[in-house]
């Protein structure tokens, strides 16, 4: 992993990035209802913003085929060299038809460069106190098979970074804020005590996986269309609940946005000042005891999710959360 989690200039921001991240293949994308072009929009919202400029930010490195095997099995990644897996995957057909190396190039790539990300933006939360991975949270993938657009494991692959290369990272809490269950990390995670998740979700969608629901933790179940008051209530109390009972060394917090009302997916109903209040109420948590903390994006299917999230960033800095905390520190081994 070495080669993807190098040393990063003082004046870059905890914020990984490219503009690879953004999946375009002649507007087949436009088939699933993934914002396949969020994770650029957000940044430019940052930018307009004042937050960042375009120089400021942490380029990754693509996950390469050996970082990948570190969690996946050569079976699933030699699939994914058939376009009709991928297909699978991201649940867009025509993609079936396409030659392997366009799929690999257009739709693959962007997805192991967001995997990268989240590898380096963990590291990065252990020096900084805080980092976000504009793209990542692929919950649905584990390490022998993907679904949901999810065709890489990011979280999983990240965690194992800490837990086998960082000294002092015995303990990590996945908090999986996203509208769907995610079964990816739970069924790689469902032996590991080392690895707490709690995962808030409505019980009514994908997946149902009822083999993943034995690795959660702290598992909240939701009704179709729970608002902002019930939602924000339950987010807070089993928060602060899951930090008193593990104590972890690490939080790896996966953001979706599929809670937001409207979601054609998520079918919640959660407003935008309640997603900057959900992202809020966690941060909060962490810094307060200084538990670094990496957020990753992962599902949103509507065109002011980019907005949401940027809004949602802001107000993290104007809370005052996002400052560097010279308390948090780790060795890399």
């Amino acid at each position: 992993m070495d080669n993807l989690v190098v040393d990063v200039e003082k004046d870059k921001l905890p914020i990984v990035y490219d503009k690879i991240y953004n999946i375009s293949f002649w507007g087949l994308e436009r088939m699933h209802p993934f914002d396949s072009s969020k994770w650029g929009r957000i940044i430019e919202y940052l930018i307009e913003d004042k937050f960042m400029d375009g120089t400021n930010y942490i380029h990754p490195k693509e996950a390469s085929e050996e970082h990948l095997l570190t969690v996946h099995t050569q079976r699933y990644l030699n699939s994914l060299k058939y376009s009709a897996t991928v297909a699978g995957v991201t649940e867009v057909i025509p993609v079936a038809f396409l030659p392997n190396f366009l799929v690999q190039r257009n739709v693959l790539k962007p997805l192991r460069y967001q995997t990268g990300g989240t590898v380096i933006a963990a590291k990065i939360s252990l020096e900084r106190g805080w980092s976000f991975n504009v793209g990542g949270g692929f919950h649905h993938c584990s390490s022998d098979s993907g679904g949901g657009f999810c065709a890489y494991a990011d979280i999983t692959i990240a965690i194992k970074y800490l837990l086998d290369h960082v000294e002092n990272v015995n303990k990590v809490l996945i908090i999986d804020l996203d509208a769907h269950q995610g079964n990816g990390h739970e069924n790689d995670f469902l032996k590991e005590k080392r690895v707490y998740i709690m995962d808030v979700y409505n019980a009514y969608i994908y997946p149902g996986d009822s083999k993943a629901k034995k690795g959660i933790s702290r598992n909240i179940p939701l009704d179709h269309f729970t608002e902002d008051e019930q939602y924000l209530e339950l987010v807070e109390r089993h928060f602060e609940e899951a930090l008193n009972e593990f104590r972890p060394d690490f939080i790896l917090y996966n953001a979706g946005t599929d809670i937001l009302m409207g979601d054609p997916l998520g079918m919640l109903n959660i407003t935008p000042n309640g997603v900057v209040k959900r992202d809020e109420i966690v941060f909060h948590a962490a810094r307060s005891r200084n538990i670094p903390i990496t957020m990753v994006t992962s599902g949103g299917y509507q065109r002011k999710t980019a907005r949401v999230i940027a809004d949602s960033i802001l107000n993290l800095h104007q809370c005052g959360l996002l400052k560097q905390n010279e308390e948090v520190k780790s060795k890399i081994s």
